[in-house]
């Protein structure tokens, strides 16, 4: 038989796959799980728990509100690998600089199609989305990335978040009232009401806010270009502790940014930008260090198993009806509970064991959606 060892590429970095499988198992039902527990168990830890899977209605930071920054956040740390690969093969920097544009458009499309393009509904489409945003925000960033100088970078993205802060506090929208940081009052949605059609108010993932999205990709490929450099490499983990460093740097930016420019997902804001990075340099140290550097790789498969095939299981969820397929191969379990709310908790677990199995089925056949 296989060993798991061999289907992996060599220098490939565990810990990014097994964050990416981290990320991607909340948003495989996790969240559905966690709210099943706490309606079985009211008033108890899991209440807590799923109240950390519910959105923030506005200002504010849940748990959930992590998880996709995270994955662009991942999606930068990849890229300076992937550019010392495409220039070890050969590839000349137009051919470089059209793979990346390639690949945001294709994100863009498939975000399209997600929010179903092929209905042709053309009216009542949302145009914007979670990949376009990843596909944008990462393909402007590497754009960046390929044709600046490290201290361009960084001064291009300290410039971004203080001029997306400005923006919005000094040019509230024309037709809004009230807070230039409220839904009512901000440019963001102004924006979005008169470019993207359809967009009666306001668009999480919409124009505007796509500009300090930039910069979170941008805070990944600076993690990922650190580690992959030859610095500091005589003292093992000490490039770990220097990312734990510098997220817990960026987390105290963020909250101190927060008392003028609110911590705010939707509005993608400055704070929510450096506390959000900040979050996710930790989260990708620790990561590193436990898999990477102690090299404690055996509990990893089972989330690389869903890292390596992310955008696979984001879409695949809109397309093939998983929840039927539980409740036809562990139906009968799901039913054993007199309890309907124990019973909405093996449905739960039923459904994120048959998303893991088809994921499964595609890493041993080696199947990878690559975009």
């Amino acid at each position: 038989m296989e060993k798991d060892s061999d289907r992996l590429p060599a220098g490939r970095l565990l810990s990014l796959d097994t964050l990416r499988g981290v990320d991607m198992f909340f948003i495989m039902g996790a969240g559905y799980l966690f709210d099943s527990l706490a309606r079985l168990f009211p008033e108890s830890f899991w209440s807590g728990v799923a109240a950390q899977f519910r959105h923030v209605p506005w200002n504010g930071l849940a748990f959930i509100d992590i998880v996709f920054p995270l994955f662009l956040f991942i999606a930068g740390i990849s890229f300076p690998f992937s550019l010392a690969s495409s220039r070890r093969k050969g590839f000349s920097e137009r051919k470089i600089q059209f793979n990346i544009i390639r690949r945001g458009v294709l994100l863009v499309l498939l975000g399209m199609i997600y929010n179903g393009l092929l209905q042709l509904d053309f009216d009542q489409m949302r145009y914007a989305s979670v990949l376009g945003r990843i596909g944008l925000a990462w393909m402007f960033a590497a754009l960046i990335w390929l044709y600046t100088r490290p201290r361009t970078r960084v001064v291009l993205s300290v410039a971004i978040l203080l001029g997306y802060w400005l923006l919005l506090a000094f040019v509230p929208a024309p037709d809004g009232t009230g807070d230039p940081f409220s839904r009512e009052g901000c440019l963001v949605g102004y924006v979005d009401r008169i470019c993207l059609p359809g967009t009666d108010t306001f668009d999480p993932e919409g124009i505007l806010s796509t500009l300090p999205a930039i910069v979170t990709a941008l805070l990944g490929m600076f993690a990922g270009a650190f580690v992959r450099s030859g610095k500091w490499n005589a003292v093992p983990g000490r490039k770990a502790l220097a990312l734990v460093g510098a997220g817990i740097l960026l987390i105290g930016v963020g909250v101190l940014w927060n008392t003028v420019f609110p911590i705010n997902k939707r509005l993608w804001s400055s704070s929510f930008v450096c506390t959000v990075g900040g979050i996710s340099a930790v989260a990708f140290a620790l990561f590193y260090y436990v898999v990477d550097v102690c090299g404690h790789v055996r509990w990893t498969l089972p989330f690389r198993v869903i890292g390596m095939n992310s955008i696979t299981i984001y879409l695949a969820q809109s397309m093939i009806d998983f929840g039927f397929t539980a409740r036809f191969l562990f139906g009968g379990i799901i039913g054993l509970p007199e309890n309907a709310e124990a019973g909405n908790v093996l449905y739960a677990l039923a459904y994120i064991a048959v998303c893991w199995i088809f994921l499964g089925l595609l890493y041993r056949w080696r199947i990878f959606l690559k975009v």
